[in-house]
């Protein structure tokens, strides 16, 4: 059954429209700027999404077994992007070769929740905007099956993801892998009360609840918990909002004191540069990816009793510095002045979340002007590993059930 679109998005085009003007005369709040602009913007590229995802079967990681994985049918497994066969010892351990991904290894369960990560909150965008059940029962049937039906739902760990031949059956650098469930997270949290049974919802909490545990006090979550570089940053946001749908307040207060207390300190230069990132073989793409996830975080802690958009450091360090410094970069790829990334300089940059949301938070128009001309669907593959943000109509702390 396909859906009349075409007659929707007219309709409501004009009428979001008329609404995003009627805000800015009013002097409307960020949230209210921010999602009349995103619906505004969005809408028809969403319609359109879900009209294509709704006919698409859900399929976990159960669907792809593995004769390398070390785990079982139920148990996620990805191999370390960028290992490789050792020339001087071909059937030996792997050696890094950093910015190169292997081509060789086992990607399948990692394709599957990227098209959760795809699929599924792009349905709840859309039932969020026009309320059609087709689109929200979809989305639900999604989080059947990857967190409740026993026959195809996730182990809560990644105790073997990004493994090396030859030496580790996993790493704590897996732990990256799954920030792919973080909007689906915000999602669910949208979806979940209202259209999963009572049970059903308390046994996908029950895995988020698990999975958040062993993020915390597994001695790979731990490691990556205190990461130096961008692994931190996301083992925070996939917390921050693991434990934002479990209603763990606890933890989420704990990650915002690591953000003040850490991650501005270590990882911002006072330039608002990243130079831990700029010292990669992809400079352009991890300053980039790590100023998205640190936006993000920023983001997902946003409540009414605190807004890290608007800390900083005494030296002026904080997320709208670290905005400021990117900014040139993301509206002009050749003013890079650092090193170009090894592979796929020329796929970025895309629609960044970082941008609308320092825009918005930062008072910068021109950020939202840019981030709504940027690509918002990238079809390169290292470049969609690497965007774990693709639906911003969902955080923008609404009452968006209603």
């Amino acid at each position: 059954m396909m859906l009349k679109l075409d007659r929707i998005t007219r309709r409501e085009f004009g009428y979001s429209a008329l609404a995003f003007a009627g805000h800015s005369a009013l002097g409307e709040s960020h949230v209210d700027k921010g999602y009349a602009l995103v619906e505004r913007t969005d809408r028809r590229r969403i319609l359109e999404a879900a009209t294509r995802y709704v006919e698409l079967a859900p399929h976990t990681i159960t669907s792809y077994p593995s004769s390398k994985s070390p785990g079982g049918l139920h148990d996620f497994f990805s191999q370390a992007d960028y290992f490789w066969p050792n020339p001087k010892n071909p059937n030996g351990p792997y050696i890094n070769r950093d910015g190169q991904s292997n081509p060789d290894n086992f990607n399948e369960h990692r394709k599957a929740m990227i098209a959760l990560s795809i699929q599924m909150p792009a349905l709840t965008a859309a039932w969020v905007l026009t309320r059609n059940q087709r689109f929200g029962q979809h989305a639900a049937d999604h989080l059947r099956a990857w967190f409740i039906a026993p026959e195809t739902r996730m182990t809560p760990n990644l105790e073997f993801s990004q493994g090396v031949h030859g030496v580790s059956t996993g790493r704590s650098y897996g732990i990256i892998d799954t920030l792919h469930l973080v909007e689906v997270a915000r999602a669910a949290s949208i979806v979940g009360p209202k259209l999963l049974s009572a049970a059903e919802y308390s046994a996908m909490l029950d895995w988020f609840k698990r999975y958040l545990q062993w993020m915390k006090t597994s001695e790979k979550g731990i490691k990556e918990r205190d990461a130096l570089n961008n692994h931190a940053v996301c083992w925070a946001l996939q917390a921050s909002e693991f434990a934002r749908l479990v209603g763990d307040n606890e933890t989420r207060t704990e990650i915002a004191e690591q953000y003040r207390e850490t991650f501005l300190k270590d990882q911002m230069g006072v330039d608002g540069s990243f130079p831990k990132e700029l010292a990669r073989t992809k400079p352009y793409s991890y300053s980039i990816f790590n100023f998205d996830v640190m936006a993000m975080l920023c983001q997902s802690l946003r409540d009414a009793q605190r807004d890290l958009f608007e800390f900083a450091l005494p030296d002026g360090r904080g997320i709208c510095k670290g905005a400021a410094f990117l900014y040139p970069f993301l509206k002009d790829r050749g003013a890079w002045p650092y090193k170009k990334d090894v592979e796929h300089f020329e796929s970025f940059p895309v629609r960044s979340p970082g941008l609308l949301f320092a825009g918005l938070a930062c008072d910068q128009d021109e950020y939202l002007t840019l981030w709504a001309r940027l690509n918002p669907d990238p079809i390169d593959p290292e470049v969609i590993r690497n965007y774990p943000v693709r639906q911003p109509v969902l955080w923008f702390g609404k009452d968006l059930t209603r």
